[in-house]
């Protein structure tokens, strides 16, 4: 947690990951985040994981550090308070991320009237509209075709990460600060369209994906754990575990040959080959298939501890495959040591590891990272701080079913 950005205030209406992960990612640099929930949650209010009470993980680890405010988004005073907050004045308001339908009560054109000046970063699923979530994305533009076993090259294997909605957040994040940027200079808001197909369609182009079927007219088969265009695969310890090895770098594959003393039948298989390994990383995966014999056969000499340690004088690229939970109890610095973790409690009522911003700045020392909010914990305090709306009528507005208050105070005085 971070006060790099305490001069400015987001007003988040969302669910699921894209949009959510944009005003997190703003709330631990600093950024007042306010959020609007609909009394008794969202659609992503009870999203799996969910704790032993039934509360999700998910929402809580998406909104920590957030203001939430319950609103009863079917009424019009419910809308108009959700406009009056987005549309709220000061310098360091006006800025909004969504990822609700660009028309109806929540449109920029609409907002805009309100407020000129007003900043929108809207997530879409498609560009025209239409509608898709990360998984949609992810089948429609290949990549489920280029992942699992070789030789299944017609079953799709889905991944667990949701990419594209992350990459979306992150890339609104970005284009929220550009365009506070650019509003500071000329006075103007403006919509951003952040479109879930663009982001993965401009990805794929960028790592040459794109280039490569268009100019090749095929499609990229699947290697299974294989690495594409270098060497790099799993391989089996004596004792059953399994580790990741890659060589991308020249420097990276000679450590890998002095660590598993290779010299001898690597060198043989370059004269046979008329090649040096070293020195060309396609050739290491055109002759994958011989190279990993040898690997496999050498690793298979060592507990997964001897050879840990000998790639590690070596500098060789590994990593240790794991579960979640071995990587919680085997290795202190993925979380117990790691300074961007700490135990925090949720409106869950569990306390457990919950990271703060990833990177760290070398002008401002790190803050622990805040808990979610209850839901519409905060509504009392921005209605009345930011709205200016009248104590007492908080009570007949929460009787009305417009908002959700805290019980404590709708008990008599």
């Amino acid at each position: 947690m971070y006060r790099l950005l305490s001069d400015i205030r987001v007003v988040e209406g969302a669910s699921f990951i894209a949009a959510p992960y944009c005003t997190l990612l703003l709330s631990q640099l600093g950024a007042d985040v306010i959020r609007f929930d609909a009394i008794g949650g969202g659609p992503d209010y009870r999203r799996w994981p969910l704790g032993p009470g039934g509360d999700s993980f998910y929402w809580e680890g998406l909104n920590k550090g957030k203001k939430s405010v319950a609103l009863n988004l079917a009424m019009p005073e419910g809308r108009e308070l959700a406009i009056a907050i987005v549309t709220a004045e000061g310098k360091d308001g006006g800025i909004f991320v969504t990822n609700y339908p660009e028309t109806g009560f929540l449109s920029h054109d609409s907002l805009c009237s309100v407020r000129p000046d007003l900043v929108t970063a809207r997530i879409l699923g498609h560009a025209d509209g239409a509608s898709a979530v990360d998984y949609t994305v992810n089948c429609a533009v290949g990549i489920p075709y280029m992942t699992g076993p070789e030789g299944d090259e017609h079953v799709p294997i889905n991944h667990v990460l949701p990419a594209w909605d992350l990459l979306a957040g992150s890339t609104a994040a970005v284009s929220v600060l550009a365009a506070i940027e650019y509003r500071k200079c000329t006075g103007l808001g403006q919509h951003i369209r952040i479109p879930l197909s663009d982001v993965a369609a401009a990805t794929l182009g960028t790592l040459g994906q794109i280039a490569e079927v268009a100019i090749s007219g095929a499609d990229r088969p699947k290697f299974g754990n294989s690495l594409y265009g270098a060497f790099g695969r799993d391989f089996g310890c004596a004792d059953g575990k399994r580790v990741m090895i890659v060589a991308l770098t020249s420097k990276q594959w000679k450590a890998l040959i002095a660590a598993l003393d290779l010299e001898t039948p690597i060198r043989a298989l370059e004269a046979e080959l008329g090649i040096s390994l070293e020195s060309d990383e396609g050739a290491r995966f055109l002759h994958r298939e011989r190279i990993d014999a040898i690997v496999e056969q050498a690793v298979a000499r060592y507990t997964l501890a001897a050879l840990s340690q000998r790639f590690k004088s070596s500098g060789v690229c590994f990593g240790v495959y794991r579960t979640v939970q071995e990587a919680l109890t085997d290795d202190p610095s993925f979380v117990e040591s790691n300074p961007i973790f700490a135990n925090v409690e949720h409106p869950s009522g569990c306390r457990y590891p919950t990271p703060g911003f990833p990177a760290s700045f070398s002008s401002e020392a790190r803050r622990n990272p805040y808990p979610a909010p209850a839901l519409g914990q905060d509504t009392e305090e921005v209605l009345t701080t930011l709205l200016r709306v009248p104590s007492a009528a908080l009570a007949s507005l929460h009787d009305q079913g417009v908002i959700r208050l805290p019980d404590r105070l709708l008990s008599p005085s």
